[in-house]
């Protein structure tokens, strides 16, 4: 997977209000490709969450497939490490 690639969650993110199936984009992919930080953001472009995930954290969005839209509520952006720890910045 590469920079600015849609991808979609595999598992759900309670801590982060993400549900598996949110879909969101690669901004940084590391260079042992074994994580990216992945955006999150709201119809108005809000970030949500800015997240490190794992490869089977996240799967390419497939062109066959519908987006869906539903409302979450608000929280603070932050960032999760691989080890699962939330810093808000």
């Amino acid at each position: 997977m590469n920079e600015h690639d849609t991808v979609v969650l595999t598992r759900p993110l309670p801590d982060h209000g993400l549900q598996a199936g949110d879909v969101g984009a690669i901004v940084h992919v590391y260079a042992s490709q074994e994580s990216f930080e992945v955006e999150f953001t709201r119809g108005g472009g809000e970030t949500v969450a800015v997240l490190t995930l794992k490869p089977d954290d996240v799967r390419r969005r497939d062109q066959r497939e519908i987006l869906h839209a539903r409302r979450i509520p608000a929280q603070p952006v932050g960032v999760l490490d691989v080890a699962g720890l939330l810093r808000v910045r």
